[in-house]
């Protein structure tokens, strides 16, 4: 007999488990009692469930072993005890890919699944068909088309469960069921017709239009099942989505009247449905939103959650359409289960207005400390995007923000609060001392290494800048003296960036810095070493570019470059131009970060797409000494319809002296083979097309490319900007489509393209400067031009702003791409490297009266970008 344990045992998990400590050999050796006689039913059920045990617990099983043990159990079947037949039953299903010839037991399980004992057939058909492969499947056909239709609905349901995963394997005997299925679709039992609906859905589900007929057909008739509804909806929602087509059609009308089915499982789905389609308007939403609105007041706590969930991802993008719900949501806030009041509370804070913001979050705080750290990130997040709607509320945000923060919660919670924070910090000017502040006293007490770095950086990027920056330095110190080395570390660059930034503090940072030298660990000593020794050069370059600004590089592009530096020694010093620039801002690289991201395991930093494409560029021998890529478009640009009999996508990589257009051709016809497949440009500047590699071959849906090889003009460097008239040559050969067989002769052809554009944003690759003001400095005015231009065609600042950074390609810094609210002028920095790695900056600054006017200033270590920036907005 097993030990009874009672339910302190069992929730404390000592000893609770009968089966801990099993070894499988002690285990196979007890299976030999299977072939004892008379058979012991109850001793040998308990065999086959350690059996069972061990397998679902990962215990590896040889060949051997498990075929002579599952020989022994066949002998089994002799009882007829339903418990020990139903172990058996299972113990086949689990061993029918480890066991060898398991097919052994087709006749004993063929005779149970047409036996007169209803609780076997049921089991011994879900057996049958586990240990069926597809050449057997035809011997069974018989049995199984009987069994679909059999009036015992456990029966009918193994059977159409079991022809479900045997289309995996037998896909063109199963579809032989169908009349079969559609006769189990029309019974009385709501699960039978529910398993009957879904194989008929996967046997069509590859012809749109037979899926459509079988919506149609059963919307008409009407279905029993709920499960069978609500799978009807979701096959209706699919169909719609491929389809994009209006809401006129008749599946939307299926969906609009599930609404108002008896069933609260049906009317839910096909609300959820309707709210989860794309490009749903206003009026198609106003339906489902008064479901949702009535579910809110259920006295079922299921019910009230999913609606309030719902109505939760409605107010992301509709929350207009929400409002209608507030009364209801209000009354939720009290409600007993906490999920509820939270989803309730997040949803009226997207669908608000400005004045209940108060009263909402003092009701939040009410509770925050009874929820889930889960439901707690979902309410920052509300709170975030509240910030965004009602900048002026963002000290009530921040308050209470920082209450949450000083309270108990993990790393999730911790970090959504922290970025929470810094996107106040930087949307509001006026609440970053505010911001700053709280967030020192965060990480007076941080256990997180990663947010602990996170807000050193933002206090050497941010707090360096404010009126008294010294009331930092105590904060960024401590971390110094108390933290880990990563820590330490990041404190250490925080220092040095208050030192560049201040020459007052510069004393004072560097005596904290020459105590830093002295660190236990390497990293802290060789950063405080190198920061040190840049400050006192008192250079305002160097101070910008080796501590403000930082390296703007690809981390993999340079770990090559210096790689391949080391296996070919030279007399040159090696040139940092040589590097790819990093493709993504520094701003944008808020990647997501994964709890053990503060554990120290050395990570592989990931390829970029650029990176990706200069291994592929330096794979054609015609393009070896093109150099390093330099920028690479960021979507292919397509140069033919999707429909048309070949599709052409076009991606433009730009090299120092050299643009490369890569054609991404497919032939979506299936009697014809292109082959020597080019593509022929023709520019309307004084751009030299140098070259063409043709791909050699394009079968049906194969997708191949061709290259084109251009360079700019060198009489006129600042003409940058070019349209290039494109067509598709090849041969074409003629091939059967069902053969493949080609002819030997081919003919001459060509396809007129799509233009292709190259405009001086393809010559500049973004780069971000935290610290603007020091890199206008550090590039100096050598080469600088200044000019006023009228943009009589913009009547906002915004407008003009967006356009201006879409049309140069660079980056916008310190924010200045926001446009503060009731403001007539307005100043935008931009930086970015020209082609051929110079440096570049732009000041553009803004005044609205009738039109914009625009002053731009210009600067680069050479002369070319300056007059190509001038040229191109001239």
């Amino acid at each position: 007999m097993l030990k009874k344990f009672d339910k302190k045992d069992e929730e404390s998990g000592g000893g609770s488990n009968p089966f801990q400590h099993l070894e499988k050999s002690a285990v196979l050796q007890e299976a030999r009692v299977f072939n004892e006689t008379p058979i012991n039913p109850r001793k040998c059920a308990h065999i086959l469930t350690k059996i069972l045990y061990l397998i679902n617990q990962g215990e590896h099983m040889g060949s051997v072993e498990a075929t002579e043990a599952f020989f022994a159990m066949t002998k089994l079947f002799q009882s007829n005890d339903p418990t020990l037949r139903r172990m058996c039953y299972l113990t086949i299903k689990e061993m029918s890919t480890i066991a060898e010839d398991v097919i052994i037991v087709t006749s004993s399980l063929t005779k149970d699944m047409t036996g007169k004992e209803d609780n076997y057939r049921g089991p011994a058909v879900r057996a049958l068909c586990k240990i069926t492969d597809s050449t057997m499947l035809q011997a069974i056909e018989r049995y199984m088309k009987q069994a679909i239709v059999d009036k015992v609905p456990s029966v009918s349901s193994s059977a159409l469960l079991s022809s479900l995963h045997l289309l995996k394997t037998g896909f063109d005997v199963v579809k032989r069921w169908v009349n079969e299925a559609q006769e189990a679709a029309s019974s009385d039992n709501i699960m039978v017709q529910y398993h009957a609906l879904g194989l008929l859905y996967h046997i069509r589900k590859n012809d749109r239009l037979a899926v459509s007929k079988m919506v149609t057909k059963f919307s008409r008739q009407g279905l029993k099942s709920p499960f069978a509804y609500c799978m009807m909806i979701r096959v209706a929602t699919k169909l719609l989505e491929e389809d994009d087509s209006s809401r006129d059609s008749p599946l939307f009308d299926f969906i609009e009247n599930c609404m108002r089915n008896k069933h609260e499982m049906v009317v839910y789905e096909a609300a959820s449905a309707i709210v989860n389609l794309p490009n749903c308007t206003a009026k198609e939403l106003a339906p489902a939103v008064s479901v949702l609105q009535l579910f809110c007041s259920s006295p079922k706590a299921a019910l009230r959650y999913a609606a309030v969930r719902t109505l939760n991802k409605v107010a992301m993008k509709h929350p207009s359409a929400v409002t209608a719900c507030n009364l209801d949501l209000e009354n939720l806030v009290t409600d007993s289960n906490r999920s509820i009041a939270t989803l309730a509370i997040t949803t009226l804070l997207k669908t608000g207005s400005e004045s209940s913001i108060d009263r909402l979050m003092k009701q939040i705080s009410s509770f925050m400390s009874e929820i889930s750290d889960e439901f707690k990130v979902v309410v920052v997040q509300a709170i975030s995007a509240l910030c965004q709607k009602y900048p002026r509320k963002h000290s009530v945000m921040m308050n209470f923000l920082f209450t949450m923060l000083r309270e108990e919660g993990g790393f999730e919670y911790k970090r959504a609060i922290v970025e929470c924070i810094i996107c106040i910090i930087e949307d509001n000017p006026e609440s970053k001392e505010t911001g700053l502040a709280h967030l020192c006293e965060f990480i007076e007490d941080c256990e997180f290494t990663v947010l602990a770095t996170r807000i050193l950086h933002l206090l050497g990027r941010e707090g360096a800048r404010t009126p008294n920056p010294s009331k930092y330095i105590r904060f960024i110190y401590n971390r110094v003296i108390l933290e880990n080395e990563e820590v330490r570390a990041a404190a250490v660059s925080a220092l040095a960036k208050f030192g560049a930034q201040n020459d007052d503090m510069f004393p004072s940072v560097s005596v904290l810095l020459k105590r830093c030298m002295m660190d236990d660990d390497n990293e802290v000593r060789d950063r405080a070493t190198f920061y040190l020794n840049v400050l006192e050069q008192k250079q305002k370059a160097l101070n910008s570019a080796y501590i403000l600004n930082g390296l703007q590089v690809s981390i993999p592009g340079l770990e090559r470059a210096l790689h391949h530096y080391t296996l070919e020694p030279s007399e040159k010093p090696f040139d940092l131009k040589s590097v790819p620039l990093s493709t993504a801002p520094l701003n944008e690289q808020k990647s997501e970060i994964s709890p053990t991201a503060s554990a120290k395991m050395p990570e592989k930093v990931a390829s970029s797409r650029q990176d990706i494409f200069q291994e592929q560029l330096s794979a054609v021998p015609e393009f070896k000494d093109l150099g390093t890529l330099f920028k690479s478009s960021s979507n292919p640009v397509p140069l033919t319809e999707s429909e048309t009999e070949y599709v052409v996508r076009c991606t433009k990589h730009t090299f120092a002296n050299h643009l490369v257009f890569q054609f991404d051709c497919t032939n979506t016809l299936n009697d014809q083979i292109l082959e020597n497949v080019t593509v022929q440009m023709e520019p309307t500047e004084g751009y030299e097309v140098v070259c063409c590699i043709p791909a050699a071959s394009l079968s049906y849906n194969q997708a191949g490319i061709c290259y084109t090889l251009v360079a700019p003009p060198e009489d006129d460097p600042t003409a940058v900007a070019c349209t290039f008239s494109c067509t598709l040559k090849f041969t074409v050969k003629d091939c059967d489509p069902n053969t493949g067989e080609t002819e030997e002769e081919g003919y001459e052809d060509e396809y007129v393209l799509e233009d292709v554009e190259i405009t001086v944003a393809d010559h500049i690759q973004k780069v971000l400067k935290p610290n603007f003001s020091a890199a206008w400095e550090e590039v100096g005015d050598a080469f600088e031009k200044e000019e006023t231009f009228a943009l009589s065609s913009m009547k906002t600042l915004d407008e003009a702003v967006n356009n201006i950074v879409n049309f140069l390609g660079m980056q916008p810094c310190e924010r200045s791409d926001k446009v503060p609210e009731n403001k007539n002028s307005h100043t935008l920095y931009l930086a970015g490297v020209f082609r051929g790695g110079h440096d570049l900056l732009v000041r553009a600054r803004l005044a609205l009266m009738d039109s914009v006017t625009m002053q731009v200033t210009a600067r680069s270590k050479d002369e070319v970008p300056v007059d190509v920036i001038m040229a191109s907005v001239g």
